[in-house]
């Protein structure tokens, strides 16, 4: 068992192994973050783990709003996330390698980070400029059929591709797809245009061909509604409100 601590960068997403994610950062306690990060000598990877928010705010209010307009804004690095943060985020993340960290003329940052490996979540500390996380490593096996699975998963990926394209009303462009499971799994996983609990269930699958197995039955449902919608519905927009993430 593999276990590390790591800062905690919660978000209204989910980061896949493998995949590329652009962040703005922009509040103090992830400023902090940033700053400790840029400590790190170069040639040392710098990295923290990204973690889905399940219940809380993933920017802590600033001002008195709605539902109470007399509350006073939450300040630390726990803010907006309750009393014990973990119950707030979804139990695994992704690790998150820091490729470029810039810093802009108002001091918040333009980051672009990779996904890494899956980790789980054993506990979150507050006590310090940012929330930190001791982590364990969770490994990515293959389990059964993941090659001949991986395939189908493509061939539906496609089909799903120009559905979605007509929906959107805009030709597709297609590029070369990878063919490791794995791979594959975790780009399908980013793709699809799904709600947060159906990407985290993705990357808490237990196994690639577990994971290319629930893509298939997603790909084949998502696609024959598309066959039926004339445009798709932007679900994110009614679960959190707008963020510069």
């Amino acid at each position: 068992m593999t276990t590390a601590r790591l800062p905690l960068f919660p978000l209204n997403a989910v980061l896949y192994p493998g995949l590329v994610l652009p962040l703005n950062v922009f509040e103090e306690r992830y400023r902090a973050m940033m700053r400790a990060l840029l400590d790190i000598d170069a040639s040392e990877p710098r990295r923290f783990a990204v973690v889905a928010i399940r219940d809380g705010h993933e920017v802590a209010p600033t001002a008195p709003g709605m539902p109470d307009p007399t509350a006073l804004p939450e300040k630390g690095p726990a803010a907006g996330f309750g009393p014990d943060p973990i119950k707030s985020f979804h139990p695994v993340g992704c690790v998150a390698d820091a490729a470029s960290i810039r810093q802009r003329s108002d001091g918040s940052y333009e980051v672009m980070v990779t996904g890494t490996t899956r980790v789980r979540l054993r506990s979150v500390d507050a006590g310090g400029p940012f929330l930190t996380a001791e982590t364990e490593e969770l490994p990515e096996e293959p389990g059964e059929e993941a090659e001949a699975l991986a395939e189908g998963v493509l061939r539906a990926f496609r089909a799903y591709q120009k559905r979605l394209a007509g929906a959107r009303e805009r030709s597709l462009t297609t590029s070369e797809l990878p063919d490791e499971p794995s791979v594959v799994s975790y780009l399908v996983a980013a793709a699809t245009t799904v709600d947060i609990p159906t990407k985290q269930r993705l990357l808490e699958a237990p196994d690639t061909a577990t994971r290319l197995r629930e893509e298939l039955a997603l790909l084949r449902a998502e696609t024959a509604v598309l066959r039926h919608l004339p445009s798709l519905p932007a679900v994110e927009l009614t679960q959190a409100p707008t963020h510069p993430n």
